[in-house]
């Protein structure tokens, strides 16, 4: 049986990864910061509270890994954190560090003890970028650079693994419905003296398909990464997006 690690995969989109693999077949183990969220999870998926970002927590999580699996099929990097929403001049350093920290750092070490588990078994890794890691967004430096920088380590990745038969790739979600991105737009819509509609619409209104995506839509492209059907599908970004004309249509 395959075996796939979710990390942030209590909640949103990792859960929703989850979910796509578990009825894949796959077995699951999935990590969060949030102890309820995680024990809200199925019972029969494995289950560790870790914070991302906490180089120790994350090589006791593979430890444990190794101890009770043996070997890893896939990964999926996908710890990730909104960040503030304010021009840069006004952002605290704290709080830059804080989303890099956890959104790339994250992704770093999740490869960093992954990494060998995956080349015993020619396995996927499948890292969570975002469209402002394509674009950059205005009022969102430190996420945007952050997911900026995780295209960078998986073109990296996709490079040092590729000969041993592991493949590398990014998913770039645009705007996904849920509680986190409803709690990005209220703060944005905040920040422009605007309402919440507005700035919905607009993030709707920037794509060509005119509406934001579903953590279930990013799930199954991180399924499809990491099935035979993409054995030579690797060092790509893939937008999950309904096509973004306009990263910032909004006024």
């Amino acid at each position: 049986m395959n075996r796939v690690l979710i990390t942030a995969g209590g909640n949103g989109i990792g859960r929703a990864m989850g979910q796509a693999f578990d009825a894949a077949g796959f077995e699951v183990w999935v990590t969060d910061v949030d102890a309820d969220c995680l024990a809200s999870c199925p019972a029969h998926w494995g289950k560790s509270q870790v914070d991302a970002s906490n180089e120790a927590q994350v090589a006791e999580l593979f430890a444990e890994i190794t101890a009770q699996w043996g070997e890893l099929d896939a990964l999926c990097a996908n710890a990730g954190i909104a960040g503030p929403t304010a021009a840069v001049e006004d952002i605290k350093i704290e709080d830059w560090q804080r989303c890099v920290s956890v959104n790339l750092e994250g992704a770093f070490l999740a490869a960093k003890y992954g990494g060998p588990m995956l080349k015993a078994t020619h396995g996927s890794i499948v890292l969570t970028s975002s469209t402002a890691g394509l674009y950059g967004f205005p009022n969102r430096a430190p996420y945007a650079a952050a997911k900026w920088g995780i295209i960078g380590l998986m073109k990296t990745l996709a490079m040092e693994w590729g000969p041993e038969g592991v493949r590398a790739n990014a998913i770039c979600p645009g705007a996904v419905e849920g509680p986190r991105m409803q709690g990005v737009m209220e703060r944005e819509a905040a920040a422009k003296g605007t309402s919440y509609q507005h700035i919905y619409d607009g993030y709707a209104g920037g794509t060509s398909m005119r509406s934001l995506v579903t953590a279930e839509d990013v799930a199954n492209m991180a399924l499809f990464l990491c099935s035979r059907g993409a054995r030579l599908v690797s060092g790509q970004v893939i937008a999950v997006d309904g096509h973004t004309e306009n990263p910032d249509p909004k006024v």
